[in-house]
């Protein structure tokens, strides 16, 4: 008998093994009498089964039903009222299922009627040990059945729990990726290094070195569900510059770390995100360009990084299902819960999105 209500349903399972465990405690009842009475004979003993039967179906089945909404009803009361509250009404079940079945017995002609108050007494005495004995034993049994069958249900939760994790972060990775290699970024990329290597040929090869250490970060990004902040603003700057040959002065950017937030853990490609959209919708349309500034910050809930731009802004609920923001907001949900959120802000007149993080 489950100790929770909603565990507690009277399905076929169930009431098979009702009526196995009351076979049982008759048959076990019926060769305990016939053992003590030396009453062997084959329809003796069959006479005596049937009649255990009759008893222990009567007391049985309505504790089998009753049981577990009283467990029920006393659980938050302490474990001493709950015993007690189960055993009065196993004594109350049994004292009222003797009765029952010794009328049972008497009108189908199985008993004596002018015994049947002398084997009630006898009944009682030994149906309520019988009943204590195989209720403790099966609320025990369906008790431990319910916490398995709970710990079943967290585990399966935890693992897809894991497995959307680590959908969101493989899909962040071949969204990154994918951007990367996007045929206009490869292109202008490479079209900005062409143009350097003639001109400025240290500066081509910086670019190539951080094209290089951004595919890389973006395919090793799925070994890890966090990085150190320091290793991911890197990588925000090596795509700004990337950009910034492409886009030149139109492209001007702050970043803000303090030394003491470096080592603070951070999704891989959390940041890089927002810069990537501050990019695309405050940078790449305006022909006079704009400005992006990250900035990290503590704060009492802990860690705050904040990227913010000169453009028109955009709210949360706007941003597509299962891109980009909305993958990075599903993934901090993840890794941290209601202690980290995703919000979009106004800062120092710009227009911002804000990453909230536990330290």
């Amino acid at each position: 008998m489950h100790s929770k209500a909603e565990q507690f349903q009277i399905t076929p399972a169930y009431l098979l093994r009702l009526v196995l465990v009351n076979t049982g405690a008759a048959l076990a009842a019926a060769v305990v009498m016939a053992w003590v009475g030396r009453q062997l004979q084959p329809r003796q003993m069959f006479l005596t089964f049937v009649m255990a039967l009759v008893y222990s179906f009567s007391i049985g089945i309505p504790a089998g039903l009753l049981l577990p909404l009283v467990a029920h009803y006393f659980q938050s009361r302490g474990i001493q009222w709950k015993l007690a509250a189960i055993g009065a009404v196993i004594l109350l079940l049994t004292a009222a299922g003797c009765l029952i079945a010794g009328v049972v017995l008497v009108w189908v002609g199985l008993d004596d009627r002018r015994m049947l108050w002398a084997h009630y007494w006898d009944s009682l005495r030994l149906g309520s040990l019988m009943a204590l004995t195989v209720s403790c034993v099966v609320f025990a049994y369906e008790d431990l059945r319910g916490r398995l069958h709970e710990a079943t249900l967290e585990l399966r939760t935890r693992q897809l729990k894991e497995e959307r994790a680590d959908k969101l972060i493989a899909e962040a990775r071949l969204s990154s990726l994918e951007s990367r290699i996007h045929p206009h970024f490869l292109f202008n990329t490479l079209n900005s290094i062409a143009s350097l290597v003639q001109e400025d040929p240290a500066r081509a090869e910086e670019i190539i070195g951080r094209l290089a250490a951004l595919l890389r970060f973006s395919l090793d990004s799925t070994r890890h569900s966090t990085v150190p902040l320091a290793q991911e603003i890197k990588i925000v700057r090596d795509y700004l510059e990337i950009e910034k040959a492409r886009f030149g002065d139109r492209l001007r950017y702050v970043i803000e770390l303090p030394p003491e937030l470096e080592s603070a853990q951070i999704p891989p490609l959390a940041v890089q995100t927002l810069v990537e959209n501050s990019v695309k919708h405050a940078i790449a349309p305006r022909r006079e360009g704009g400005e992006i500034v990250v900035r990290a910050s503590a704060s009492a809930e802990g860690v705050e990084v904040a990227v913010a731009d000169t453009g028109p802004g955009f709210r949360m609920e706007q941003a597509p299902a299962g891109h980009g923001i909305d993958n990075l907001a599903g993934r901090l949900n993840f890794l941290f819960g209601e202690a980290a959120r995703l919000e979009s802000i106004a800062a120092g007149g710009l227009q911002a999105a804000r990453i909230v993080l536990p330290r």
